[in-house]
């Protein structure tokens, strides 16, 4: 039985040097990349007229992709393929500072675009370097993947534990082996505090007034987690649908200069600065005080646009102010706190969206407590199966509870 024992120590051994090294270069790049985010947005609402270069840096994104970033452009859904993929290929570690210059181009010019996809793509790439110099097989191969997400996610949000979830469930459980499972709470870990050392301060929010917890406030609950559910569903599906519309012109350079002057013209028509970039402070404001009735929606229509029209950033801090703002109105006849609620959107159409249950479960917690996590975790369920049957992630998989749940209802429907 020795050679177990020395499998197991080799493992061991291998996967704490790997994650204390993921750690620390993705944790640094998620760090430098944050900073250059908080520089180009206070640059930009500073100078206004930056607004009008849109085009002229779509198209320069759209160079820099067609010219060196043929595969780098599946973003995302590239380090979902290769998790599964029975014919590996190493990720280009240009996907890295591609995605890095790209996103902060965006946000500069008032691309209505989110962070994580920028850090889950740097942490993929950045991780899959080690492949060869640790002479990884397949199945660690995959381990160290969900390390990169893990670390990437953990370090733009300031959440490890939810980072952790996170790339394991975009992976699909089923898919993964215990062994994945403290290498990848390890990456997220050491890149969170790797991060933090740099002096970056994560945004922290709220929920000061929960309600005792009784049939009457989970059914309100749930009831709001069906509408987060399908204002997710809103999302992925004009995120298509931009996408097909863009699909018809035929030079990819010219995508993002068209995305751009359209959003220039929707800018300027609908006064809407306060929905580019990030959004931090109106995402702040919807836990405090009452928001604009349509915040939600306009961020829904300029995120999934500029991101279809070939602009780079993420989603899901989007899909946080998407479900704040709307939580805020929900106030209107939903008897349950407004941070409360706002707090429940937050993290529902997040975990609707990216068909992550049980990381908008842990992220509820991680952030706002347990007892706010109770109608969070609730949120999250109804807004995961109400949300459709496919999410942001085109390379996931149709598998997994809500489609057996889904198999079984058209089934009996056929009776």
């Amino acid at each position: 039985m020795n050679w177990v024992k020395n499998f197991y120590i080799n493992y061991i051994l291998k996967f704490t040097i790997l994650s204390i090294v993921l750690g620390f270069y993705i944790g640094s790049a998620t760090a430098l990349f944050l900073a250059g985010l908080e520089a180009v947005t206070q640059y930009r609402e500073h100078h206004q007229w930056i607004l009008f270069a849109l085009p002229i840096v779509g198209l320069l994104i759209g160079w820099l992709y067609f010219q060196y970033g043929v595969k780098a452009k599946r973003g995302n859904n590239l380090i979902i393929e290769q998790h599964r993929a029975t014919q590996k290929e190493t990720i280009p570690l240009i996907m890295a500072p591609l995605v890095f210059i790209t996103t902060l181009l965006t946000h500069l010019v008032g691309g209505a675009t989110g962070r994580e996809g920028t850090a889950v793509q740097m942490g993929g790439a950045i991780a899959d370097q080690f492949t060869k110099t640790f002479k990884l097989n397949e199945q660690e191969r995959n381990t160290l993947l969900m390390m990169g997400m893990s670390a990437g996610f953990s370090a733009v949000f300031g959440t490890p534990f939810a980072g952790a979830v996170f790339a394991l469930e975009i992976m699909l459980f089923k898919n993964c082996k215990w062994w994945d499972i403290l290498p990848s709470f390890a990456a997220a870990f050491f890149a969170h505090y790797i991060c933090i050392h740099w002096g970056i301060r994560h945004t922290e929010y709220a929920i000061y007034l929960i309600p005792a917890i009784d049939i009457n406030a989970i059914a309100w609950a749930m009831f709001a987690g069906a509408i987060f559910g399908l204002a997710a569903f809103l999302f992925s599906s004009l995120q298509k649908y931009w996408s097909m519309l863009f699909g018809k012109i035929k030079y990819e350079i010219l995508r993002p200069f068209v995305g751009g002057v359209v959003l220039i013209i929707a800018i300027q028509l609908l006064g809407t600065e306060k929905h580019l970039g990030l959004g931090i402070p109106t995402i702040i404001e919807s836990f405090l005080r009452p928001s604009g009735t349509y915040d939600f929606m306009i961020k829904i229509l300029l995120t999934t646009f500029t991101l279809s029209a070939g602009f780079k950033g993420g989603e899901v801090t989007p899909l946080f102010f998407i479900g704040a703002t709307l939580g805020n109105v929900l106030i209107w006849f939903i008897p349950l706190p407004m941070a409360l609620l706002a707090g429940m959107g937050f993290v529902a159409v997040f975990a609707g969206a990216t068909q992550a249950a049980v990381t908008g479960i842990v992220l509820g917690i991680e952030m706002f407590g347990l007892r706010a996590g109770v109608f969070i975790g609730l949120a999250s369920i109804l807004a995961y199966f109400t949300s459709g049957m496919e999410g942001i992630y085109t390379a996931q998989l149709k598998e997994g509870v809500k489609y057996k749940v889904y198999d079984f209802l058209k089934r009996v429907a056929k009776l």
